[in-house]
């Protein structure tokens, strides 16, 4: 186009400029930090902000409000807190905070944010989920009627977990309470449940340890790991079983079975009293705040066995929980008792007498996973229960020194020969038909007599020795149908040609 005659491009350009659409005008809030805790911030100049909003920081920092005050917000921190410094600028991001849920996830390792832990690149993200959520209602949920086999013989015999259940795993220190998830976690490789295994504060170590031990068993391939350490900031450990649930829902929403390991939250209660703390929330019992039952309740009432209206999937949580001295009335653990459908409890004083898996069978309670038990379980372990409380008490009375008859020396060689037959080393699920081969046989005076270290043995024997002798019977237990009397000679057939015991050897206490 020719230039107009007296006009230099310099006003040429100018003009063309004055004549350009104007943009229209952007409002953008920005706010200021007034104060920098471990893990918190408090910003002013944001009255618009919403509850759980995500927050972006000057410094990159990302940050979730939590608390909503007159021209103060309480922020907790996704990042390093020296990061962020006092008078530095925020923007609101306008959307909750979310994590990227879909099939990407399966195999890898994240952080509570999803971002990748495990050094394979970028996560392929379905879609994004807010983490805060509302529990799933009476008519969307159905009755917990179906088996979690944990391949753990203590449990699935005596305490058995229904998928849908909460199911608590509660003890002190060192008594094997992250070992009895892994191992459930484990022994779903022989079924089509996805598991996720969300650390909550565990030492970095620790955490490895768990995802070698998913890695060496191939069972890493159908799990996700939502990783937050005690290196990391309170506000990830915070978040994470929110993140990790939220990961769970995208996965039952499409009709699967879900398993969530939440590992563990007494580390999470602790992080969100430091947090609360900090933010200056009055504290209450154990310094902890007001709504710490509420915390927990809101993230467990969202695990169920969901209609099919509601997707047909379900979503079985195992929170673990931290106990000191045995005591199993303070705070936090009688909370998460009273929000769960039972408790696996694991005794110092099982694992000083070397009993591993310390369950605590006394103690332990399913309240519904009794319901929703193999049939051929509740055959041949029915009274396992019975068993072991009677045989504890005839226990304790025989260590006076008491003469006792027959019968009663029959009753403790039992006893003896149970409880000697529901140990078991960790990272080694049974299947479910060698767990009632083992079972029918302590059950049925097959191991009477044994020393401890013999029943051991005996156990091995009758595993490695079982080949395909029990195919019909796990077919059966597959298929949740109840022993018949033919299978359950056939067990006994088996046990006895292992052990090479002549038909008819065992005897009934009772006689």
């Amino acid at each position: 186009m020719a230039e107009e005659p007296g006009l230099t491009p310099a006003k040429t350009f100018i003009g063309a400029l004055l004549d350009s659409p104007t943009p229209s005008l952007a409002l953008t809030e920005v706010g200021t930090v007034t104060e920098v805790g471990d893990g918190i911030a408090v910003v002013s100049g944001l009255a618009r902000a919403l509850a759980d909003e995500l927050l972006v920081f000057a410094s990159g920092v990302r940050g979730v409000v939590l608390d909503l005050e007159p021209d103060r917000l309480g922020v907790i921190l996704l990042g390093p807190s020296q990061s962020v410094s006092f008078g530095e600028d925020v923007w609101r991001t306008h959307k909750v905070f979310s994590v990227p849920v879909g099939p990407g996830l399966i195999g890898r390792v994240v952080d509570a944010t999803g971002e990748p832990r495990d050094g394979k690149g970028g996560v392929a993200v379905t879609a994004e989920r807010p983490v805060e959520a509302s529990a799933p209602g009476i008519l969307s949920r159905a009755p917990v009627t179906r088996p979690l086999s944990t391949g753990i013989k203590a449990i699935d015999g005596a305490v058995p977990v229904g998928l849908g259940q909460r199911e608590l795993i509660i003890g002190d220190r060192q008594t094997g309470k992250t070992s009895i998830a892994v191992d459930t976690i484990l022994n779903q490789v022989r079924s089509d449940v996805l598991s996720i295994y969300c650390a909550i504060g565990q030492r970095g170590d620790a955490v490895a340890r768990v995802i070698e031990t998913l890695r060496q068993s191939g069972q890493i391939e159908n799990t996700i790991v939502v990783a937050a350490g005690d290196e990391d900031t309170p506000g990830l450990a915070y978040i994470a079983p929110y993140a990790a649930m939220t990961m769970a829902e995208y996965f039952s929403d499409q009709g699967r079975d879900v398993l969530v390991v939440l590992d563990d939250l007494t580390h999470h209660a602790r992080s969100y009293r430091e947090l609360s703390l900090l933010l200056r929330r009055p504290p209450g019992r154990e310094a902890f705040p007001g709504d710490i039952f509420y915390v927990h309740a809101r993230l467990l009432e969202r695990a169920g066995q969901f209609t099919p209206e509601a997707g047909g999937g379900s979503i079985t949580a195992l929170p673990v929980v931290e106990t000191q001295a045995e005591n199993l009335s303070a705070y936090i653990p009688t909370n998460l008792i009273s929000i769960t459908d039972g408790q696996i409890y694991l005794s110092p004083r099982l694992v000083r007498k070397n009993q591993f898996p310390a369950v605590d069978i006394g103690l332990s309670v399913s309240r519904v996973g009794g319901k929703a038990q193999h049939r051929a379980f509740r055959d041949v372990a029915g009274n396992l229960r019975v068993t072991l409380s009677q045989f504890e008490e005839l226990e304790d009375f025989a260590r006076f020194g008491t003469r006792l008859d027959e019968n009663t020396r029959a009753r403790l060689s039992r006893g003896v020969a149970v409880r000697a037959a529901l140990r078991q080393p960790e990272r080694d699920p049974v299947p479910a038909a060698e767990q009632l081969l083992v079972l029918m046989a302590a059950m049925e005076g097959l191991l009477d007599g044994l020393s401890e270290t013999e029943v051991v043995e005996a156990m091995a024997r009758m595993r490695k020795g079982v080949g395909d002798s029990l195919d019909d019977i796990a077919e059966s237990i597959g298929q949740n149908r109840p022993l018949d009397d033919d299978e359950k000679a056939t067990l006994l057939r088996v046990a006895r040609t292992v052990l090479k015991l002549p038909e008819g050897d065992g005897h009934d206490p009772d006689t």
